[in-house]
């Protein structure tokens, strides 16, 4: 590369208004094990042509077209100086879905979408511009934020696991996939073969893509899913056929559609910003080890960048996942990786703006494409298992007592099978007549804490652990 870091500093970088840019081979070096990863990690993207699909009417081409979009969105944030790996608003696709479904595919559909994306994009921008983000979100109740949380990972999983899901047609490829992607991720005993064996912790630096690649060879060895028919070439989406799909043709949104996004809108920020804050504290616990970098996370700049995204799929690819600032698996291994060493990872920036760029090419060496065709189902049902645990898991850890647990279940099953106006208004209907105290509330609860059992696995990173 051609601009080198001083130890200690920032990595180099071009000022640019809010923006700092960098640049692969003048600002940070290549990444090899980010480009392995990302040639398999990829079909993650593709994942959303399923959805786009079945819920826009879109044909194949024109997703594939749509996928290309969001790839160029994906590379923006480290382009820009974000030093997160982005990604979808993951937790809030089963949300978005459920909006949605009110919606006749086609025309209808992408309208609504459009809506929602705007109005996503609006409130990022609007939060960036006058720098409202962490105030509003820290004055929401734990109890709404488990709730939200929890509609998000029941929805995830029951979607899957339901008739007519994914992993209830083909149960033995996924569940098998599922479980060993879930164990790679999060299994206490892994992490402890980790510290112990060098293959372990080589496998753990591959994140989901094991338990991708079992899922894929289970699912065609027992012909859950076709094989594939690899053609050799350079993959063309449908580039001239997009135009009929955007609100360009088939129309943007009145103010009543605009109106009705805002409940969806505004859960999909409230999941956007805890990723925020996940990156943070993944950034926060490998910045230390690293004392040759300085990593700035500048949390304006993250939404600024997010609302630009967002506003860029409104208008040219409206996309059920929308556009989130974090892509949460994918960024944790870069992170494990970034905390071995500079010989291991020159940069953050050079690991996590890799990972997008090769997967970004990807997108067009047709081999690839034809090849993960058969099994994009795979990609997407994995990430919403995945998902769904995560917030589920991270939705308990908001609640302290039995009071809020009783208000973000019954908040989160609503949202799950109902929506996310009726789940929000559920929501605070609950806090308000059984949880609020007024701004005067007693400085102790009166009744006891949700308490771990003793013989209970307790995370290593957890405070319990920290007091053992």
């Amino acid at each position: 590369m051609l601009l080198k870091r001083k130890y200690g500093e920032e990595q180099p970088y071009w000022a640019a208004g809010p923006f700092k840019i960098r640049l692969p081979f003048i600002h940070y070096r290549w990444e090899i094990p980010e480009t392995i990863q990302a040639l398999v990690m990829f079909v993650i993207a593709m994942g959303m042509i399923p959805l786009l699909e079945q819920y826009l009417g879109l044909p194949y081409e024109v997703a594939l077209a749509f996928v290309v979009v969001c790839g160029i969105g994906f590379m923006l944030p480290t382009l820009l100086g974000v030093p997160f790996v982005p990604g979808w608003i993951t937790p809030a696709i089963p949300v978005v879905l459920l909006y949605l479904s009110d919606y006749e595919p086609g025309p209808d559909a992408i309208r609504a979408l459009v809506a929602l994306q705007l109005v996503v994009a609006f409130i990022f921008l609007f939060m960036a511009i006058t720098r409202l983000g962490s105030k509003l979100v820290n004055n929401i109740p734990s109890s709404i934020k488990a709730g939200i949380l929890l509609g998000a990972g029941i929805a995830a999983i029951s979607g899957e696991i339901s008739e007519g899901g994914r992993l209830y047609s083909t149960p033995i490829s996924l569940g098998i996939g599922g479980l060993v992607t879930a164990y790679v991720l999060f299994s206490l005993s892994f992490r402890d073969w980790t510290e112990k064996h060098r293959w372990a912790k080589l496998i753990a630096g591959y994140g989901m893509v094991p338990g991708m690649l079992i899922t894929m060879a289970i699912g065609w060895g027992l012909a859950e899913y076709p094989l594939p028919n690899v053609e050799w070439g350079i993959n063309v989406p449908d580039f001239g056929g997009i135009w009929a799909y955007l609100p360009f043709s088939v129309g943007f949104p009145g103010v009543e559609l605009l109106m009705l996004a805002i409940p969806t809108a505004i859960i999909a920020y409230i999941i956007a910003f805890g990723d925020i804050i996940v990156g943070q504290s993944l950034i926060k616990r490998v910045d230390h080890l690293r004392p040759d970098e300085k990593i700035e996370v500048n949390v304006d700049r993250v939404h600024l960048v997010t609302g630009i995204r967002n506003l860029i799929h409104s208008f040219f690819a409206p996309y059920p996942g929308l556009a989130g600032p974090l892509f949460t698996g994918v960024m944790a291994t870069i992170a494990e990786r970034y905390r071995y060493g500079r010989k291991a990872m020159d940069s953050i920036y050079s690991g996590a703006s890799v990972f997008w760029i090769v997967g970004f090419i990807a997108l067009f060496l047709l081999p690839l494409v034809t090849m993960f065709r058969p099994v994009l189902p795979i990609a997407l049902s994995i990430t919403l298992l995945i998902t769904g645990y995560l917030c589920i898991a991270v939705a308990v850890e908001q609640i302290d007592n039995a009071t809020s647990m009783g208000v973000a279940g019954i908040m989160g099953v609503v949202l799950a099978t109902h929506g996310a106006a009726w789940g929000l208004a559920a929501g605070l209907v609950l806090y308000f007549m059984i949880e609020y105290r007024g701004r005067k509330k007693a400085s102790e609860d009166t009744e006891e804490p949700i308490k771990v059992e003793d013989n209970m696995p307790v995370d290593d990173d957890s405070p319990e652990a920290a007091k053992s």
